[in-house]
């Protein structure tokens, strides 16, 4: 099992260049640890891995 710590905007880029421009920086910046690597990563799992990011950003935000 190999472990890779990646930005998000780096998964976006390479899979769903269409969703960069609606993410804020912080989100583009958030890091993921991916449990097999960003090349074992389908189209589900990007836009799942997108989704928990936002929500996450969302939530912090009101914390603060």
């Amino acid at each position: 099992m190999e472990m890779e710590t990646v930005k998000l905007s780096d998964i976006v880029k390479t899979y769903t260049p269409e969703l960069y421009t609606f993410l804020t920086r912080t989100e583009l910046n958030s890091e993921i640890v991916l449990v097999n690597g960003i090349d074992s990563l389908d189209q589900e799992d990007v836009i799942e891995i997108v989704q928990y990011s936002i929500k996450e950003n969302r939530r912090n935000a009101f914390l603060h």
